[in-house]
Order: structure tokens, then sequence, then C-alpha cells
């Protein structure tokens, strides 16, 4: 892998947290790493856990632990230390790297950090050859295991590549998604790096603060998020002008009808939106705004229409020591997406989770469709609604909490009785993953509720 990401001239800037890193320096810190963690016991076919917030430390570690040939697993530096513990025990790594320095303040984009490996003796070797084991967000529930090799990183990169709006050299990202997660990892860190172009984490996650990252250089930028952070930017006031800003790309779950539009009108530039999974990631894109609510498909991706679910070819399954015929099978993997493809043209429109139909008094109500009627008001910013006791229940995030009657009476005009939650929670902001996406466990939405 490293031969691939760390290629290029030595004075070739790379990365900048705060500070502009060249290819030389991060080869350095790569080496310096490498030393600290062999020193702990790691070697080739070990397995190591990081534990670090975006940084140049943990950019430098995670380079480090493919380097020495071991099988890497991400957790958010933003678990508890009882999250974190439940990860280790469950996936036995042999080195565990924190940081030496304390947690990232809030609102943080990007911290200090100085990785300390320290040794597990009662850790495991890897029992497969997977490079990389990432935690799924857990907006739905508890967190999947999922493993991919390097081979399945180099394809998905590969992909990018032949993105003709993705990002190239002489541009630079503006960095926004977690790059614990699969969109900031592999379409942001590991793409940049590949790609030769310049990646920036802005110092604070504001909208004045990614505002000022893109005013920061003159060289044409993406930034690049999850449906959140475009949310943040499209409600500026007044932003400065940005006649380098060149396109925002978000993934992770749906985007609001409106969104799109307003973001375009708010800074004359498309709001691309691409479709993925921890599985497999980018599957499909819409990277011009042109085809909303279509994605096409992403080279050599192989999709299928099956019951209204999407599934994709993938020859082995990323579930390591799981076996799911509902999660993959016969070479399939069912994403659990309901979605329709275009027989003509191929693309791709994702519909939300296939568990989204429910049964009211025998009646079918797709939670979806009351989802995005609750989305398109004018008085909700964002809406999440399950199915939970035997009703359908709705979160929403509103300006004030006097908008609760004009929403009662729209859902009146534009739903029928039986669709119609039977319990609206309003709140000023709806809870959130580590990675931006909506939860959407009912535990811990009515936990969040007044």
């Amino acid at each position: 892998m490293n031969r691939f990401l760390l290629a290029g001239p030595d004075d070739q800037e790379c990365l900048r947290f705060g500070a502009p890193v060249d290819r030389a320096a991060l080869r350095a810190l790569v080496a310096e790493q490498a030393g600290r963690l062999a020193a702990a016991g790691l070697s080739r076919g070990g397995t190591v856990a990081l534990r670090l917030a975006p940084s140049l430390g943990y950019t430098a570690a995670l380079l480090a632990c493919w380097q020495l040939g071991a099988q890497t697993v991400l957790l958010d530096h933003r678990l508890t230390d009882h999250e974190v513990a439940l990860a280790v025990e469950r996936l036995a790594p042999q080195v565990l790297v924190e940081s030496a320095h304390g947690p990232a303040a809030a609102m943080r984009g990007f911290a200090e950090t100085d990785p300390v490996p320290v040794a597990r003796p009662e850790g495991r070797p890897a029992a497969t050859g997977h490079a990389l084991v990432q935690l799924s967000s857990g907006s739905t529930g508890p967190a999947k295991v999922i493993a991919r090799t390097a081979a399945d990183l180099l394809r998905e990169l590969d992909c990018y590549a032949r993105l003709a709006a993705f990002p190239k050299a002489g541009e630079r990202v503006v960095l926004l998604s977690s790059m614990v997660h699969v969109l900031g990892l592999v379409g942001g860190l590991l793409n940049s790096l590949h790609a030769r172009v310049p990646l920036t984490v802005p110092e604070r996650m504001t909208t004045a603060g990614i505002l000022a990252a893109v005013a920061g250089d003159d060289r044409p930028a993406t930034v690049i998020g999850v449906p959140f952070h475009a949310e943040l930017l499209a409600g500026a006031a007044a932003p400065p002008p940005l006649p380098q800003l060149r396109r925002m790309i978000v993934a992770g779950e749906l985007v609001r009808p409106g969104l799109p539009a307003a973001f375009t009108a708010r800074y004359g530039v498309p709001l691309g939106t691409m479709y993925g999974m921890t599985e497999l990631g980018v599957i499909a894109t819409d990277l011009d705004g042109t085809l909303h609510p279509e994605t096409a498909p992403v080279h050599g991706m192989d999709l299928r229409e099956d019951g209204g679910e999407l599934h994709v070819a993938v020859a082995d399954s990323p579930y390591p020591g799981l076996t799911d015929p509902t999660r993959w099978s016969d070479g399939r993997l069912h994403t659990r997406d309901a979605g329709r493809i275009d027989p003509v043209t191929g693309r791709v429109t994702v519909l939300g989770r296939r568990d989204s139909q429910v049964s009211i008094g025998g009646l079918k109500v797709d939670l979806n469709e009351v989802e995005h009627t609750l989305a398109a008001l004018p008085e909700v910013r964002e809406a999440v609604v399950v199915f939970a006791d035997g009703a359908i229940e709705a979160y929403l995030a509103t300006g004030t909490a006097d908008q609760a009657d004009a929403v009662r009476d729209a859902l009146t005009r534009e739903l029928a009785a039986f669709k119609r939650p039977r319990r609206l929670a309003f709140l000023p902001a709806l809870p959130r993953t580590a990675t931006g996406k909506l939860v959407r466990d009912t535990a811990a939405l009515r936990a969040a509720a007044p």
C-alpha cells in the first residue's frame, strides 16, 4: 500500500494540519512510528488498534502499521473508554495505540497527538489477510466488524482515479469527514495521497472554520463531508466570495430534498453526492449534482435489484468470522438498502433502508416516505422516523418550539392518517454518530427527546 501512497517528490505538499507537510517529512514520520511499533512487538501478520484523533500522528501511525504488514483496526477517538474496552476485548489486538495528549476540544478539526503503542500480551495475531478492520457507524444499532484487504483499497482508489470530477493533481481537498470511517479515510486521506492532491483539515469544524480552510489557498478546492456539513454551509448567512471552491461532495446518508439547490444557490457550485458502504467504499456517484436523486455506478461495480433491495457483487464476505446469508451469499453483498436500477441507463436511486416498510393496521407504510415528507417541510431542519412498539415515531429538529402546530397541520394535509407518526418529538438538534450520521436507534432517540 505505502509504495502507492508515499511516492512522489520530497518537497511536494501532501497534508495540512495547520501547517503544510511535504512527502519527505511524512515518510520520516512513518519510519519513526514504525520503529516505535516494532519496539512494542508489532510485526508482519500482527494486529494493532489505533485510537487517535485526526492528526499528522494518526496518519503516520496508520501508514507505519501497514509498512510493517500488520492488520490495523481503527477505533474512533470519540468513543468512551468503556466502548473502547469492549471493542478491544472483541477484536483482541496485540498492540493498542493511543495519544499521550488529552482529547481534542469540541469542534476541533484535528488535534495534537503523540502516538504511544502499548503491547497487549493477551492479543491475537491476524487470522485473515485483511489489512484494515473498521466498525460500522452504529447509526442503526450495534456496530458491525468489517474487514478489507489491501487489494480492496487499491481497487477503490482506482475507482476514484477514473472519476473525472474527483480532485486531481493541481487541486486540493478540504476534508470534513472522519478519517476513521470509509469516506474520510479512503475518499479523503488515502486518495489524496495516492492522487497527489494536497489535503487540508480545517482547524475548527464550524462554518467559519471550514470557509477559512477553503479560502486559505488559491488552488481549486473540493470539500468532502457528510450532509450535515452541507446543511451547515448552506445555512451560512453571508459567506465570503470563494472563487477557488469547485464543488462539495457528501455521502453517508440520503440528502434531504432541497439541500442541493440551497447549497448551489449559496455558493454557485454543485453539491455532489456519493452512495457507498463501509464494506465496499464508493459504489455510485453524482458528482456534478445533475442526476439527483440518481447516481451512476463507478467503474467495475456490478449492482442488481433483488426484491427492491440493492445487491452488489463481492467475491468474499467482508464480515470476518460471521456467517449470515442475509448479509452476504453466493458472491453478492446484500446492502439492506432499498433502491431501484434504471434498466436502460443502469443508474441507481437509493430509497433508504430496506427494513423501512412497516405494517400499520394491516396497511403498509414506508418510513422513508414519512421521513422525506417531514424533512421537506420548511419548519423542519432534519428528521428521523422509526417504528417502535407498534407505532411510528418521528424526531424532528425545528427552528423554534412553536412550530409544532404548523408541522402537524402540514402532516394532516400531506399524509394519510395511518401514515402519520403517533409521536412527534421536537428537539433543537438530533443526535448524531461520531461520523455525523443521524442516529436511528430508538432507545437513543427516546433518551434525547424531552
